[in-house]
């Protein structure tokens, strides 16, 4: 069966953002992946690949004609309510945007909802059981 090693975020400032994630969630890069224009950190499951923006001719492919507009949504599972609001409160203090204060949602996921510092969606969950 295929699954999905890591997804990929075309960056502005590739390295200052694969940073971002490292400092405020504690993940590690996997430094055999590193180049001149890319960096990968383990995050659980499935990784986060940070591209330059020469990976969109590296690729062969277009850029997006909206940057600005949200395509896909970063969640990072926390281990408590409490752990949400001290994750959220990292992230911003690291750059990132709050955009909604933690609550409860009607699925019983206790979020934040965040902008990182190149304005991708991040959400920071608490999963109560079900």
């Amino acid at each position: 069966m295929a699954e999905i090693s890591h997804i990929n975020l075309l960056c502005t400032d590739f390295a200052g953002l694969s940073e971002f994630y490292r400092s405020v969630f504690g993940f590690q890069e996997i430094e055999a992946y590193r180049s001149p224009i890319f960096r990968l950190p383990k995050a659980g499951g499935v990784n986060i690949g940070f591209n330059a923006p020469d990976a969109y001719e590296l690729l062969g492919i277009g850029r997006p004609a909206d940057p600005a507009g949200a395509r896909f949504i970063i969640n990072v599972e926390a281990d408590s309510e409490n752990e949400v609001r001290e994750l959220a409160q990292a992230a911003t203090a690291a750059g990132a945007t709050l955009v909604k204060e933690p609550y409860m949602t009607y699925y019983k996921r206790y979020q934040a909802v965040l902008q990182d510092p190149e304005h991708n969606v991040l959400r920071v969950n608490f999963s109560h059981p079900v």
